[in-house]
């Protein structure tokens, strides 16, 4: 079973949620938080998430914010992390497809919960096709 860790910052906690029902009979899930609504700081849970993916060997990444890009950017900077902000469902499975995300960043209040729920299925489903893509993954990495 795949472990999946999953944070979000207060704009975040009911998507979250969402996708923590969504994802608990299919994949080991940990809630790394927050659990209710009061202000927190986006940058103080990615660091959570990135820092477990990094420790669990083929564990993957879920990060929820009010526009995805604070979540993103944060996740990025960890080396060893390919952190993607999707907006639909082609992009989701592009960013797994080509680019190998082991994180994916929605955007709780840009994105309707319906069709972040469809890019979180579709980032989930899809695999990383190798190949020609691995050689430009390798050239991420510093």
């Amino acid at each position: 079973m795949i472990q999946l860790f999953i944070a979000s910052d207060h704009a975040g906690v009911k998507l979250k949620a969402l996708c923590s029902e969504m994802l608990s009979n299919e994949f080991a899930v940990t809630d790394l938080g927050p659990f209710d609504e009061t202000s927190v700081d986006y940058p103080d849970f990615a660091k959570q998430v990135c820092k477990n993916i990094l420790s669990k060997k083929d564990s993957l990444g879920i990060l929820i914010c009010g526009s995805g890009q604070g979540m993103a950017m944060t996740a990025n900077r960890f080396k060893g992390i390919r952190a993607a902000l999707c907006w639909d469902e082609k992009s989701a499975e592009l960013s797994k497809q080509h680019n190998n995300a082991n994180v994916l960043c929605l955007a709780s209040r840009l994105i309707e919960n319906d069709l972040n729920l469809k890019i979180l299925k579709k980032w989930l489903s899809t695999s990383f096709e190798g190949g020609r893509h691995q050689n430009r993954v390798n050239k991420i990495e510093p």
